[in-house]
């Protein structure tokens, strides 16, 4: 679709944007509305699914959809991809109880999958590699705009509208988009002698299902080392197995294996995990640390989080024309990875008597750091292969991504869970010898109040206080400091293990063969034989 002209291009990727930015508000905004949501459905046993849900669904369909649109082309998928999302979000609102929220979530997975897929795949059609940087900036940019209006939103409408309006306040933008990408993106035609890979489809799903749900449920639902952990484990190797043998004999493998004899490919997609576990294994625990530890309120914690996401989002529009303009991506890679790492190290110091401002800074600084160095990735990928293979190949640097993000939130919660019972342990010995010396009435909220959890529920604190005699205060203050120290020396653990693996994907990034961006994505197009060898990666081990 080079062809087209540039006033062309930017009208189909405003489209393509808009249904991007639709189907991630939609994920974002649900975040705080969703304690309300639960409270009136019920089904608090239940909550957890409301995302893993979204997840498993739309993990499939974007490494499935992937391969797919380089058979059938984009704009059928993202099309099916918008009408599936909103006739999921349509019925969310209509939920009756939680399994139906569950099941409907989980349409709104599958098509987002496809949107998600097919958008960053889009930019790849559209802009040869030295124009992508400016796109792929632009698109990072999205998620960050949703995940600073979307739960801002979400809490709005809960508290002054019905939370049905959360899954319908933006089905005009889905409609819209569908109405611009309808009208404006090109046809295209089948490519002939491909067939789909039903096989490894099912063995690739059998793959992925299991093993997210392992991950999911490990260390919080079941212990790592339980019968359920490790039947989903060996399901998962059993049909990677299967999926393997499956692909080698395939005539048009839905994941080609060979693509991973290219360095590039394969590096840049190890890194794209190591950043998923690093990014959402460790960030997500800011907010514990900021009103557990810090004690603020869970809106204030939200504008606090916001300074890194606006961080992430300059970045990244700048990062991308740096690109665009340099033609180069290897140093920016390694500097936006290093300024992460360093403020991820940044966490590792933070305590109870920590600044609000200091945290602000540190946030700043990994956000800047992930908007410099995430938008390459995927970029890397999208230049080191063929065009044929371009929708595959975006897809599984997403797909790395997505389960990067969900092993590191299992990895992180273990290393949270084990500091956090190790240092109580340790801690409460006095208490526990105090406690038990107070009148019996007393004894049972000072025992209640020796879980972390309350750090999180001001309300109820306050509650239990208002409810100690007099001379108890300062003990219970004792106690409050002591769950703080417990809760602070546990993140400190976790944000130790994210720098530790963004160390490895900066290491790994010294590794990453660079090639110059082409300036056309059609390699029968350009003259130059150093460009034309390069995006024949693909066929030669490198």
């Amino acid at each position: 679709m080079e062809h087209l002209s540039q006033k062309e291009k930017v009208a189909i990727m405003i489209a393509v944007i808009g249904a991007m930015f639709f189907a991630a508000v939609n994920q974002t905004i649900v975040g705080n509305a969703l304690p309300k949501i639960i409270a009136d459905l019920g089904g608090l046993d239940y909550y957890s699914w409301v995302f893993t849900i979204y997840m498993l669904t739309s993990a499939i369909t974007t490494i499935l959809v992937g391969k797919l649109s380089d058979i059938y082309g984009r704009r059928p998928f993202i099309l099916i991809g918008i009408f599936i999302f909103m006739v999921g979000a349509f019925l969310s609102g209509l939920s009756q109880d939680i399994i139906q929220l569950i099941t409907y979530r989980g349409i709104q997975g599958l098509g987002a999958g496809m949107i998600m897929s097919t958008a960053f795949t889009a930019v790849g059609d559209l802009f040869a590699p030295r124009e992508r940087g400016r796109w792929q900036g632009a698109m990072a940019s999205v998620f960050g705009i949703s995940s600073v209006f979307g739960p801002t939103l979400g809490g709005y409408i809960v508290d002054n509208l019905e939370w049905k309006w959360v899954f319908w306040v933006f089905l005009p933008l889905g409609i819209v988009a569908a109405g611009l990408i309808w009208k404006l993106f090109p046809k295209a035609e089948k490519k002939a002698g491909e067939t789909v890979d039903y096989l490894g489809s099912i063995f690739l799903t059998t793959t992925i299902v299991p093993a997210l749900l392992a991950f999911s449920w490990a260390g919080t639902k079941y212990d790592w080392n339980s019968a359920q952990i490790i039947a989903l484990f060996s399901g998962a190797i059993v049909s990677l197995i299967l999926f393997i043998a499956a692909e080698k004999k395939a005539k048009s493998p839905i994941m080609p294996l060979n693509l991973f004899k290219n360095s590039i490919f394969t590096i840049s997609n190890i890194i794209a995990f190591a950043i998923g576990v690093a990014m959402f294994g460790g960030v997500m625990y800011i907010p514990y640390f900021v009103q557990g530890v810090l004690g603020f309120s869970a809106t204030h914690s939200s504008f606090i989080t916001m300074t890194m996401t606006l961080g992430l989002v300059i970045a990244s529009a700048i990062g991308g024309q740096i690109i665009t303009k340099t033609g180069k991506y290897k140093t920016q890679a390694i500097i936006g990875l290093l300024i992460t790492t360093v403020g991820m190290f940044l966490f590792t110091t933070m305590n109870a008597q920590t600044s609000q401002w200091l945290l602000v800074l540190y946030l700043v600084l990994v956000g800047l750091g992930l908007g410099v160095g995430m938008t390459v990735f995927t970029l890397t990928v999208q230049n080191a292969v063929e065009q044929s293979y371009l929708g595959v190949a975006t897809a599984t640097s997403q797909l790395f991504r997505s389960i990067g993000g969900t092993v590191g939130v299992a990895i992180m919660g273990t290393v949270l869970n084990q500091r956090m019972e190790t240092k109580m342990t340790e801690s409460f010995k006095t208490v526990s010898e105090q406690a038990a010396a107070a009148p019996a009435e007393m004894q049972e909220k000072l025992t209640a109040l020796q879980n972390p959890q309350l750090l999180l529920d001001h309300e109820k604190l306050t509650e239990i206080q208002e409810s100690l005699p007099e001379s108890m205060t300062t003990f219970f203050g004792e106690i409050i400091n002591l769950l703080q120290d417990s809760l602070s020396f546990a993140l400190s653990g976790v944000f130790m293990t994210a720098t530790l693996i963004m160390v490895v994907a900066v290491l790994l990034t010294f590794f990453l063969k660079e090639i110059p961006l082409r300036s056309s994505s059609d390699p029968v197009n350009e003259p130059d034989k150093t460009e034309t060898k390069q995006v024949k990666l693909t066929k030669q081990p490198v």
